[in-house]
C-alpha cells in the first residue's frame, strides 16, 4: 500500500508550515494513491547477490537500491564509509534534503546495525527540476548518498541493517522503501572506495570568505506583498549550472529563483514566501544555504533576524 507523503515529510513542525505543506502535497499525493491503485504498485525485492561489504540490490518501482562501503583517505588518513546508491530509470528523480515544492526528502534508518556508533548521511549537490506541482530539488540517473561510519568498537564487523525511504517522481510521485543490509569486516580495504571518493567529490565544501562559490549579501523580507529573501551569489567566472537552495529541517522553505544570469560572477536570487506569516516562520532559524555550479558546490549557514 502507497504511504501518504504528506505523512512522511519529516521537516514540517510549524503548524502554518504544516498547512501550506498539506496544500502544496495534495496533488500529489492523489496522483500517487491512483497509480498505485491502477498499476499495483508495492515494494521491490532483493536482486543479485551483495559481494563483501556490500547489500544486495534491491529492486523498487523504476530504480534500485544497495549498499556499498570501503576504506576512504581523507585528511590524510583512511576512513571508513558507507554509500546508498540510487539507480533511477530514465525520466525518474528523487529528492534532496529539502524536497523543494512538491516530494518527500529521503530518510535513513540505521536502528537495526549492529556495532554502529554513528552513521552521518552526506547529500551530493543537486539540481532543480519540475514536476506536476511546481519545482523540485534533487537528482536524476543516479546518486550516492556517502555516509561516514563510526564503530563502536574498532577492529570489529560492523553491520549495517537499513530502510532507505524514497520518493521517485516522474508524471506521478511515487513513495518507495528498501530494506538493505551490509557487513563491513575490519579487513574491508578499499573495497567500492573509488565509487565513493566520487560521491564524496560532489558534496559541497564548507564556504568560506576566500573561496568561491559563496554567499555575498542576504536581505529579508518579513512583511508586506512581497515577503522573501533576496542572495547575491558569487561564482567562479563562467560557471555554468550556477544555483541557490537552501533548507532547515523545521520551516517550509521555498525554492528561490534566478533575478537574471550569471554576470561578472554575481547573480541574484529570490525565494518568494507565500504569505507574511509563512517568512515570519523562519525569523531566528539558521538556514543551510547550500550553491551550486559546474566549477564547485558549496555551503554555509545564515541566520533570519
Amino acid at each position: 500500500m502507497l504511504k501518504p507523503f504528506m505523512n512522511q515529510h519529516p521537516k514540517i513542525h510549524h503548524p502554518k508550515a504544516e498547512t501550506l505543506f498539506a496544500a502544496r502535497r495534495a496533488g500529489a499525493l492523489l496522483a500517487a494513491l491512483a497509480f498505485g491503485a491502477i498499476c499495483g504498485i508495492g515494494f521491490g525485492s532483493a536482486g543479485l547477490a551483495a559481494s563483501k561489504g556490500q547489500s544486495a540490490w534491491s529492486g523498487q518501482t523504476s530504480s534500485k537500491a544497495r549498499l556499498v562501503s570501503g576504506t576512504v583517505a581523507r585528511n590524510g588518513a583512511p576512513a571508513l564509509y558507507a554509500g546508498v546508491q540510487l539507480r533511477m530509470d530514465p525520466g525518474w528523480k528523487t529528492y534532496w534534503r529539502n524536497p523543494g515544492d512538491s516530494g518527500v526528502p529521503p530518510s535513513f534508518d540505521w536502528s537495526g546495525s549492529e556495532n554502529l556508533k554513528s552513521a552521518e548521511v552526506l547529500y551530493p549537490a543537486p539540481h532543480r527540476f519540475a514536476d506536476a506541482n511546481g519545482t523540485a530539488i534533487g537528482y536524476d540517473d543516479e546518486v550516492v548518498f556517502p555516509v561516514k561510519i563510526t564503530p563502536e568498537q574498532e577492529g570489529e564487523p560492523v553491520t549495517l541493517s537499513l530502510t532507505f525511504d524514497y520518493g521517485l517522481c516522474k508524471d506521478l510521485c511515487i513513495p518507495n522503501t528498501a530494506a538493505l543490509r551490509a557487513v563491513l569486516p575490519p579487513d574491508l580495504g578499499k573495497g567500492d572506495g573509488r565509487l565513493l571518493e566520487t560521491a564524496l567529490s560532489r558534496v559541497p565544501l564548507e564556504a568560506d570568505a576566500e573561496t568561491l562559490p559563496r554567499i555575498a549579501h542576504i536581505a529579508a523580507t518579513f512583511e508586506g506583498e512581497a515577503p522573501g529573501l533576496e542572495i547575491e551569489a558569487l561564482f567562479p567566472e563562467g560557471a555554468k549550472g550556477t544555483d541557490v537552495f537552501f533548507d532547515n529541517p523545521h520551516v517550509l522553505l521555498p525554492v528561490p529563483k534566478a533575478l537574471g544570469p550569471l554576470e561578472d560572477g554575481k547573480q541574484r536570487f529570490f525565494a518568494s514566501f507565500m504569505t507574511p506569516a509563512e517568512a515570519e516562520a523562519i525569523r531566528g532559524k539558521a538556514l543551510t544555504l547550500t550553491l551550486v555550479s559546474d566549477k564547485g558546490s558549496a555551503e554555509t549557514t545564515w541566520t533570519a533576524e
